[in-house]
Protein backbone atom coordinates (compact mmCIF):
# COMPACT_ATOMS: atom_id res chain seq x y z
CA UNK A 1 0.00 0.00 0.00
CA UNK A 2 1.30 3.65 -0.75
CA UNK A 3 2.24 5.53 1.92
CA UNK A 4 1.07 9.24 1.31
CA UNK A 5 0.84 11.47 3.91
CA UNK A 6 -0.49 15.77 3.51
CA UNK A 7 2.65 17.77 4.50
CA UNK A 8 2.70 21.45 4.65
CA UNK A 9 5.14 24.37 4.75
CA UNK A 10 4.00 27.17 6.45
CA UNK A 11 5.98 30.63 5.69
CA UNK A 12 5.89 33.97 6.19
CA UNK A 13 6.04 34.29 2.45
CA UNK A 14 4.69 31.22 0.67
CA UNK A 15 2.51 28.45 1.68
CA UNK A 16 2.86 25.04 0.73
CA UNK A 17 1.01 22.37 0.77
CA UNK A 18 1.66 18.86 -0.86
CA UNK A 19 1.07 14.76 -1.41
CA UNK A 20 4.00 13.53 -0.59
CA UNK A 21 4.54 9.47 -1.92
CA UNK A 22 7.58 7.26 -1.22
CA UNK A 23 9.51 10.64 -0.35
CA UNK A 24 8.64 12.68 -3.22
CA UNK A 25 5.83 15.16 -3.89
CA UNK A 26 3.51 14.06 -6.21
CA UNK A 27 1.27 16.79 -5.90
CA UNK A 28 2.21 20.61 -4.65
CA UNK A 29 0.57 23.98 -4.17
CA UNK A 30 1.82 26.93 -3.58
CA UNK A 31 0.31 30.30 -2.25
CA UNK A 32 1.13 34.12 -0.89
CA UNK A 33 0.91 33.86 2.66
CA UNK A 34 -1.93 35.61 3.82
CA UNK A 35 -1.87 38.72 6.47
CA UNK A 36 -4.51 37.53 8.72
CA UNK A 37 -4.87 34.40 11.35
CA UNK A 38 -8.17 33.60 9.97
CA UNK A 39 -7.22 33.94 6.05
CA UNK A 40 -4.18 31.96 7.15
CA UNK A 41 -6.17 28.89 8.56
CA UNK A 42 -8.75 28.96 6.19
CA UNK A 43 -6.28 28.42 3.10
CA UNK A 44 -4.75 25.87 4.91
CA UNK A 45 -7.26 23.48 5.45
CA UNK A 46 -9.17 24.34 2.20
CA UNK A 47 -5.84 23.07 0.30
CA UNK A 48 -5.68 20.28 2.63
CA UNK A 49 -9.09 19.47 1.80
CA UNK A 50 -8.94 19.65 -1.88
CA UNK A 51 -5.52 16.80 -1.52
CA UNK A 52 -6.82 14.35 1.11
CA UNK A 53 -9.65 14.00 -1.76
CA UNK A 54 -6.79 12.38 -4.15
CA UNK A 55 -5.19 10.13 -1.28
CA UNK A 56 -5.26 6.58 -1.63
CA UNK A 57 -4.49 5.87 2.25
CA UNK A 58 -3.85 8.86 4.00
CA UNK A 59 -1.27 8.20 7.26
CA UNK A 60 -1.33 11.69 8.39
CA UNK A 61 -0.51 15.22 8.07
CA UNK A 62 3.11 16.75 8.79
CA UNK A 63 3.82 20.19 8.94
CA UNK A 64 7.00 23.10 9.01
CA UNK A 65 6.03 26.18 10.69
CA UNK A 66 8.47 28.91 11.90
CA UNK A 67 8.95 29.29 15.66
CA UNK A 68 9.50 27.33 18.77
CA UNK A 69 6.61 24.55 18.69
CA UNK A 70 5.61 22.48 21.92
CA UNK A 71 3.09 19.77 21.33
CA UNK A 72 1.92 21.55 18.57
CA UNK A 73 1.48 24.74 19.57
CA UNK A 74 2.73 27.64 17.84
CA UNK A 75 4.79 29.37 20.93
CA UNK A 76 5.96 32.74 18.86
CA UNK A 77 6.54 33.59 15.49
CA UNK A 78 7.61 37.12 14.49
CA UNK A 79 6.87 36.56 10.77
CA UNK A 80 2.89 34.97 11.04
CA UNK A 81 0.72 35.88 13.43
CA UNK A 82 -0.28 32.54 15.08
CA UNK A 83 1.47 33.12 18.67
CA UNK A 84 0.15 30.21 20.63
CA UNK A 85 -2.05 28.45 18.23
CA UNK A 86 -2.46 25.16 18.72
CA UNK A 87 -2.47 24.38 14.68
CA UNK A 88 -1.65 20.58 16.41
CA UNK A 89 -4.97 20.61 17.42
CA UNK A 90 -7.18 22.62 15.12
CA UNK A 91 -6.33 20.07 12.49
CA UNK A 92 -6.97 17.17 14.45
CA UNK A 93 -10.31 18.54 14.62
CA UNK A 94 -10.70 19.22 11.14
CA UNK A 95 -9.24 16.38 9.60
CA UNK A 96 -9.40 13.63 12.29
CA UNK A 97 -6.12 12.10 11.40
CA UNK A 98 -2.46 12.14 13.11
CA UNK A 99 -0.74 15.14 12.91
CA UNK A 100 2.68 16.56 14.05
CA UNK A 101 4.03 20.18 13.66
CA UNK A 102 7.37 20.40 13.79
CA UNK A 103 9.81 23.68 13.51
CA UNK A 104 10.53 24.57 9.37
CA UNK A 105 14.39 24.34 10.21
CA UNK A 106 14.05 21.26 11.84
CA UNK A 107 11.75 19.63 9.09
CA UNK A 108 14.58 20.89 6.54
CA UNK A 109 17.59 19.54 8.78
CA UNK A 110 15.16 15.77 8.69
CA UNK A 111 15.17 15.55 5.08
CA UNK A 112 19.05 16.75 4.47
CA UNK A 113 19.46 13.90 7.39
CA UNK A 114 17.31 11.08 5.62
CA UNK A 115 17.17 12.32 1.53
CA UNK A 116 19.91 15.18 1.05
CA UNK A 117 23.46 15.38 2.24
CA UNK A 118 23.51 12.39 4.31
CA UNK A 119 25.90 13.99 7.02
CA UNK A 120 26.14 12.85 10.21
CA UNK A 121 26.83 16.58 11.86
CA UNK A 122 25.78 19.44 10.40
CA UNK A 123 23.58 22.34 10.62
CA UNK A 124 20.47 23.84 8.24
CA UNK A 125 20.40 27.63 8.08
CA UNK A 126 16.74 28.65 6.16
CA UNK A 127 17.07 31.90 4.19
CA UNK A 128 13.58 33.29 4.01
CA UNK A 129 11.40 35.90 5.21
CA UNK A 130 13.56 35.23 8.92
CA UNK A 131 16.64 32.68 9.14
CA UNK A 132 15.58 29.51 11.05
CA UNK A 133 17.97 26.60 12.22
CA UNK A 134 18.40 22.76 12.30
CA UNK A 135 20.57 20.92 14.11
CA UNK A 136 22.14 17.44 13.76
CA UNK A 137 24.45 15.97 15.91
CA UNK A 138 25.83 12.27 15.72
CA UNK A 139 23.13 11.51 13.11
CA UNK A 140 19.96 12.98 15.60
CA UNK A 141 18.24 16.03 15.28
CA UNK A 142 19.37 18.34 18.36
CA UNK A 143 16.37 20.07 19.96
CA UNK A 144 18.04 20.85 23.64
CA UNK A 145 15.01 20.84 25.64
CA UNK A 146 12.78 21.12 23.00
CA UNK A 147 13.59 24.38 21.18
CA UNK A 148 17.30 24.53 20.46
CA UNK A 149 18.04 25.35 17.00
CA UNK A 150 16.69 29.64 16.59
CA UNK A 151 20.31 30.06 15.30
CA UNK A 152 18.72 33.04 13.21
CA UNK A 153 18.45 34.84 16.74
CA UNK A 154 22.01 34.88 17.74
CA UNK A 155 23.48 38.25 18.42
CA UNK A 156 25.31 39.65 15.68
CA UNK A 157 26.00 43.70 16.01
CA UNK A 158 25.18 46.18 18.61
CA UNK A 159 21.70 43.70 20.15
CA UNK A 160 20.54 43.14 16.79
CA UNK A 161 20.40 39.46 15.63
CA UNK A 162 21.22 36.86 12.51
CA UNK A 163 17.70 37.10 11.64
CA UNK A 164 17.42 40.94 11.27
CA UNK A 165 20.92 42.02 9.66
CA UNK A 166 20.54 39.18 6.92
CA UNK A 167 17.03 37.74 5.98
CA UNK A 168 14.47 38.96 3.67
CA UNK A 169 13.25 41.64 6.08
CA UNK A 170 16.57 43.53 5.72
CA UNK A 171 16.95 43.12 2.28
CA UNK A 172 13.21 44.52 1.44
CA UNK A 173 14.36 47.11 3.48
CA UNK A 174 17.43 48.26 1.36
CA UNK A 175 16.00 47.59 -1.84
CA UNK A 176 13.10 49.79 -0.99
CA UNK A 177 15.62 52.61 -0.04
CA UNK A 178 17.70 52.35 -3.05
CA UNK A 179 15.61 51.53 -5.52
CA UNK A 180 11.89 51.88 -4.32
CA UNK A 181 10.96 48.32 -4.57
CA UNK A 182 11.63 45.26 -2.91
CA UNK A 183 13.96 43.26 -5.08
CA UNK A 184 14.91 39.82 -4.18
CA UNK A 185 18.57 38.95 -3.95
CA UNK A 186 18.36 36.85 -7.27
CA UNK A 187 17.21 39.93 -8.54
CA UNK A 188 20.28 41.98 -7.01
CA UNK A 189 22.60 39.18 -7.99
CA UNK A 190 21.96 40.11 -11.88
CA UNK A 191 21.53 43.91 -12.11
CA UNK A 192 25.70 44.15 -11.42
CA UNK A 193 25.87 47.76 -10.67
CA UNK A 194 27.21 49.52 -7.65
CA UNK A 195 24.20 49.81 -5.79
CA UNK A 196 23.04 46.19 -6.01
CA UNK A 197 26.98 45.09 -5.44
CA UNK A 198 26.61 47.08 -1.88
CA UNK A 199 23.27 45.84 -0.53
CA UNK A 200 24.53 42.00 -1.71
CA UNK A 201 28.35 43.24 0.17
CA UNK A 202 26.46 43.63 3.35
CA UNK A 203 24.09 40.73 3.11
CA UNK A 204 26.74 38.53 2.59
CA UNK A 205 29.19 40.29 5.27
CA UNK A 206 26.40 39.33 7.97
CA UNK A 207 25.62 35.99 6.60
CA UNK A 208 29.24 35.00 6.33
CA UNK A 209 29.62 36.57 10.62
CA UNK A 210 27.14 34.52 11.54
CA UNK A 211 28.17 31.02 9.43
CA UNK A 212 31.15 31.67 11.14
CA UNK A 213 30.15 32.10 14.30
CA UNK A 214 27.58 28.72 14.35
CA UNK A 215 30.49 26.83 12.54
CA UNK A 216 33.02 28.01 15.99
CA UNK A 217 30.41 26.54 18.48
CA UNK A 218 29.08 23.16 16.04
CA UNK A 219 32.31 22.14 13.95
CA UNK A 220 29.82 20.94 11.44
CA UNK A 221 31.14 18.22 8.60
CA UNK A 222 28.73 21.00 6.47
CA UNK A 223 26.61 24.03 6.12
CA UNK A 224 23.48 23.47 4.69
CA UNK A 225 21.69 26.46 3.39
CA UNK A 226 17.93 26.86 2.13
CA UNK A 227 14.82 29.05 1.68
CA UNK A 228 14.56 31.18 -1.20
CA UNK A 229 17.78 32.81 -1.00
CA UNK A 230 19.26 29.69 -2.52
CA UNK A 231 17.79 30.60 -5.97
CA UNK A 232 20.58 32.99 -6.49
CA UNK A 233 23.20 31.17 -7.21
CA UNK A 234 26.81 30.15 -7.26
CA UNK A 235 27.79 34.18 -7.53
CA UNK A 236 26.12 34.98 -4.12
CA UNK A 237 27.46 31.26 -2.58
CA UNK A 238 30.66 32.56 -3.01
CA UNK A 239 30.39 36.06 -1.86
CA UNK A 240 29.09 33.98 1.62
CA UNK A 241 32.22 31.75 1.54
CA UNK A 242 34.15 34.52 0.88
CA UNK A 243 32.54 36.43 4.00
CA UNK A 244 32.66 33.25 6.26
CA UNK A 245 36.29 32.33 5.80
CA UNK A 246 37.42 35.82 6.65
CA UNK A 247 35.42 35.54 9.85
CA UNK A 248 36.71 31.88 10.43
CA UNK A 249 38.21 30.92 14.03
CA UNK A 250 39.01 26.74 13.26
CA UNK A 251 41.29 26.02 11.38
CA UNK A 252 39.62 23.04 9.36
CA UNK A 253 36.97 25.02 7.37
CA UNK A 254 33.10 23.39 6.92
CA UNK A 255 31.62 23.19 3.41
CA UNK A 256 28.90 25.53 2.71
CA UNK A 257 26.56 24.78 0.01
CA UNK A 258 22.79 25.69 -0.99
CA UNK A 259 20.31 22.85 -0.44
CA UNK A 260 19.80 19.94 -3.42
CA UNK A 261 16.66 18.89 -2.45
CA UNK A 262 13.42 20.39 -4.04
CA UNK A 263 11.44 21.32 -1.53
CA UNK A 264 13.16 20.17 1.62
CA UNK A 265 10.26 21.99 3.87
CA UNK A 266 7.89 19.90 2.27
CA UNK A 267 9.49 16.41 2.57
CA UNK A 268 10.88 17.23 6.12
CA UNK A 269 7.52 17.72 7.10
CA UNK A 270 6.11 14.54 5.04
CA UNK A 271 9.30 12.54 7.16
CA UNK A 272 7.26 13.31 10.64
CA UNK A 273 5.08 10.91 9.78
CA UNK A 274 6.06 7.25 10.27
Amino acid sequence: MKKEVIAVDLGGTHLRVAIVRNNKAVKYLRYKTPKKKEEITDMLFSSISSLIKECERLRGIGVASPGPIEKGVIKNTPNLPLKNFNLKKALEKRFKTKVIVENDATCVALAEAKLGCKKNNFFVLTLGTGIGGGIVINGEIYKGRGNAGELGHIILDKGKDFESLAAWKKTKKLTEKKFGKPLLISELAKMNNQDSKKILKEISMYLGQGIASLISVFDPEIVILAGGVSESGKSFLKMIKREAKKYAFLQRSAEIQWTKLKHPGILGASLLIE
